[in-house]
């Protein structure tokens, strides 16, 4: 019998890349996504939507039907937002969350009873996480935050159980995430009241931070080194941004210094209109 895996997001580009990866490697891939496609050779696809728990739900008696335990569980579903925090909406904010944390320990909560001694989790974090944000990228950086932190404790916990949990901080992948951060950043410049945005100046950041970005089979090749690990560490780091390491190097006081130099608009006043 192969061994089995869940992956959650596994339509998408990181997602395909280790479900594709792990079949070649002979594991049965159980294929968790809102879109999914049609069953191939030990990927079977299970529609589900991770915020809703009648959902997940449905998903657990789908996949408990076929197996009894499953050797890893792998999260890469998640959702990037590009935003003031004092200007985006209500709902726009608690989607984040929802989707990036909530949906995480929806999934592990109810699969847990397929979880055995030895069963590996491994959550996708971002580098952002342990970093300090860049501005206008801190929602989806602090629910990367929240969810590493969240990873944490889970493994403190998890670890009496005898299941291991990592986390692994990827920086630019090169997926159609990074399509939907520069619409992002589009739309935020348009609609932005309080700030007068410098769009060319601020794409020219974003632009260098995802300009090394890394192919999706390089993620799937680590998740691969993470589950073959006999003790996996807690965190593990792809593809880090030179220029965000140096950043946050510098004292706090600093960083907000630089971040409001590289942001003043032509006129040499700060974003905000303030000096």
């Amino acid at each position: 019998m192969k061994p089995s895996v869940l992956i959650t997001g596994a339509y998408g580009g990181m997602g395909r890349a280790t479900a594709k990866a792990m079949q070649e490697k002979g594991f049965r891939v159980f294929a968790l996504d809102q879109d999914v496609g049609a069953p191939e050779d030990s990927i079977l696809p299970v529609e589900a939507d991770i915020t809703d728990e009648t959902s997940v739900r449905k998903a657990f008696r789908q996949i408990s039907a076929q197996t009894e335990e499953l050797c890893a569980v792998i999260h890469f579903a998640g959702v990037y937002m590009l935003d003031s925090l004092v200007e985006m909406d209500n709902a726009a904010f608690e989607k984040i969350f929802r989707i990036n944390l909530g949906g995480v320990f929806l999934v592990n909560k109810i699969f847990l009873p397929l979880l055995k001694a030895g069963s590996r989790i491994v959550i996708t974090t971002s580098e952002l996480a342990p970093l300090a944000p860049l501005p206008f990228t801190g929602v989806y950086a602090v629910t990367k935050s929240a969810l590493d932190k969240y990873a944490y404790s889970l493994r403190m916990e998890l670890q009496l159980q005898g299941v291991c949990v990592s986390v692994l901080r990827a920086g630019a992948v090169s997926t159609g995430m990074l399509g939907v951060s520069t619409d992002a950043l589009d739309r935020f410049c348009r609609r932005t009241v309080l700030y007068t945005c410098n769009a060319d100046r601020f794409r020219r950041i974003v632009d260098r931070v995802e300009s090394r970005s890394i192919a999706p089979d390089r993620i799937a090749d680590k998740v691969l080194r993470i589950l073959k690990q006999r003790r996996p560490r807690f965190a593990y780091s792809i593809n880090r941004n030179p220029l965000l390491l140096i950043l946050n190097l510098l004292p706090q006081e600093w960083q907000f210094f630089v971040i409001r130099q590289v942001l003043k608009n032509r006129n040499g006043e700060a974003e905000n209109g303030k000096s």
